[in-house]
């Protein structure tokens, strides 16, 4: 190589080797983060959950509980919110309750919650501008407050998984609708590892991994299977 290209190449490579670094600590603003989020879980009740029909209701269980574990792991600001919780739909999921046993649902007579003043006001005093959302039903009570909050400027994430319709079409329609309106569609556990992003954050490690375990299905089962073999192998 000619000597005063040398100076040259040598830039080029440092510069190869240090790009990658500089580009991994700068994620994309769009990304979700335990510190630019707050989560809204709407009507998880029986009565809603007896029409759901786009998604099995213990799926829709265990996803919606997943998704509540992750949030009081990473400390996300989390409202619970229910419709006619004693005149018509019950309570909320046990399951779900237990996880914010300190918290009191919001009971709400409006469809819409984001018509509820209650539910505006608490988005408000969150500070975040990354809302997430899920809710029964898609097409009625998740729909309502996902179009309500982009209109004032919110940027709206909503959990398909954790949420459902009463048919597959009302469910798809739904969705095909708030994304046409500008809203993020996700899944429960996508939310979750886009909020540890690094396994290298070991203090919400164990959590993570014991939620995927319990509720990530086949990623769960995977969790176990390797834990168990790499012991098995460190015994010998």
């Amino acid at each position: 190589m000619e000597t005063r290209l040398r100076p040259i190449f040598a830039a080029a490579v440092a510069l190869l080797a240090v790009a990658p670094n500089a580009l991994a600590q700068k994620p994309s603003a769009r990304l979700l983060t335990p510190q630019n989020s707050a989560l809204i879980l709407i009507d998880h009740q029986p009565q809603m959950a007896f029409a759901t029909r786009s998604i099995d209701i213990v799926e829709l269980r265990n996803n919606v509980t997943g998704l509540a574990k992750a949030a009081k792991v990473f400390g996300v600001p989390t409202l619970l919110t229910t419709v006619a919780e004693k005149s018509f739909s019950g309570p909320l999921f046990p399951e779900l309750k237990a996880v914010f046993a300190e918290q009191t649902p919001i009971d709400r007579t409006t469809m819409n919650a984001w018509e509820d003043e209650r539910i505006p006001q608490w988005v408000a005093g969150t500070g975040r501008k990354k809302i997430i959302i899920a809710a029964l039903w898609t097409e009625v009570c998740l729909i309502g407050p996902v179009l309500s909050a982009l209109e004032e400027g919110y940027e709206v994430y909503f959990v398909a998984d954790a949420s459902g319709g009463v048919s597959d079409e009302a469910h798809a329609m739904a969705i095909e609708r708030m994304i046409q309106a500008g809203a993020v569609p996700t899944t429960w556990l996508q939310v979750m590892l886009e909020w540890q992003r690094d396994w290298a954050r070991q203090e919400t490690y164990d959590a993570v991994t014991g939620i995927a375990k319990e509720h990530g299905g086949g990623y769960g089962l995977g969790i176990i299977y390797a834990k168990d073999m790499f012991g098995a192998q460190e015994g010998h």
